[in-house]
């Protein structure tokens, strides 16, 4: 996961917001999903609906091309000495959390949302082509063929986290993404657990008529029985409890939340997204001797 980190470390780094009091909410950064792009006005809603409840928290939404960014994202802004509060939608939640686990950033992040995601990975491709849309379900069965080829795993991004429970061993082989950030190979990666661990909060959004990802309960890292097709809840899974993560270590300490929104995939309102800022990024009271210095990851 090398390539990740080098992917993603500079983006974020050329684009945090200025520090913030330890004080004040933490700023704010918002990736988005499949197909989106940071100039959707969507999203700057979101951001905007955040200033209005934290007005001197800075947010920041990810743009992967530099060039493509506006003037104002082009000059690397200070350095950032505080936390941060991560809002992932789709995919984006999943690479959000890949970020907090692979980048050594400064500071550990406070709090991840996500909403719809993918963290246990889908099963089939393009689950919501309508019968008659041609060229979805064509681009679904192209998908599907060469789902684990190199090319595939480098540049179509939704092969990157397909998870079929029925064929692990071609997926924990070929993966070039999720089963390295779930920690599920034999060797386990244990920075990626501490650093996961040390979130403040884990809240995880599933859309309850969400028929885009499938199964739509891999937003709760849920997994599928291969025999029946019904969903194996988290906490009765090997990486819940052998803590391949730190999922059972976060929520041991209250910190893993499992959510429910109304509708569609994505389709957020307005008050499910401020209830959910106002719940979970408000400032948390941190007991510092349960606090872990980044200096301790030297360690492992």
């Amino acid at each position: 996961m090398r390539f990740l980190a080098a992917l993603l470390l500079p983006v974020l780094l050329l684009t945090l917001p200025a520090p913030a009091s330890p004080a004040e909410p933490y700023p704010l950064v918002i990736w988005h999903g499949l197909g989106d792009t940071y100039t959707n006005p969507a999203l700057q809603s979101l951001a905007d609906l955040y200033t209005a409840l934290y007005p001197r928290a800075p947010t920041h939404i990810v743009a992967l091309s530099r060039r493509s960014a506006p003037p104002s994202s082009r000059s690397p802004p200070p350095f950032a000495t505080t936390r941060l509060n991560l809002l992932g939608l789709s995919q984006g939640g999943q690479f959000l959390r890949a970020l907090v686990q692979t980048c050594p950033l400064p500071h550990p992040p406070a709090s991840l949302v996500t909403f719809g995601s993918q963290h246990a990975g889908i099963s089939r491709f393009l689950a919501s082509c309508a019968p008659a849309d041609w060229p979805c379900r064509t681009t679904a069965a192209l998908l599907q063929r060469n789902k684990w080829s190199a090319w595939a795993q480098h540049n179509l991004v939704p092969a990157q986290y397909f998870r079929d429970p029925a064929d692990l061993d071609a997926y924990l082989a070929h993966s070039g993404f999720l089963a390295d950030i779930n920690n599920e190979r034999p060797l386990k990666n244990a920075t990626y657990k501490h650093r996961l661990q040390m979130l403040d909060r884990f809240v995880m959004y599933v859309f309850e008529d969400d028929t885009t990802v499938v199964p739509k309960e891999s937003g709760w890292f849920d997994d599928v029985d291969a025999q029946t097709g019904e969903p194996i809840k988290l906490r009765e899974s090997k990486a819940y409890t052998e803590d391949w993560l730190g999922l059972r270590t976060l929520d041991e300490k209250g910190a893993l939340v499992f959510e429910t929104a109304p509708g569609q995939h994505m389709r957020l309102a307005d008050e499910v997204v401020q209830q959910a800022f106002e719940k979970y990024f408000a400032p948390v009271e941190v007991n510092p001797e349960q606090a872990v210095p980044a200096s301790t990851e030297e360690e492992l």
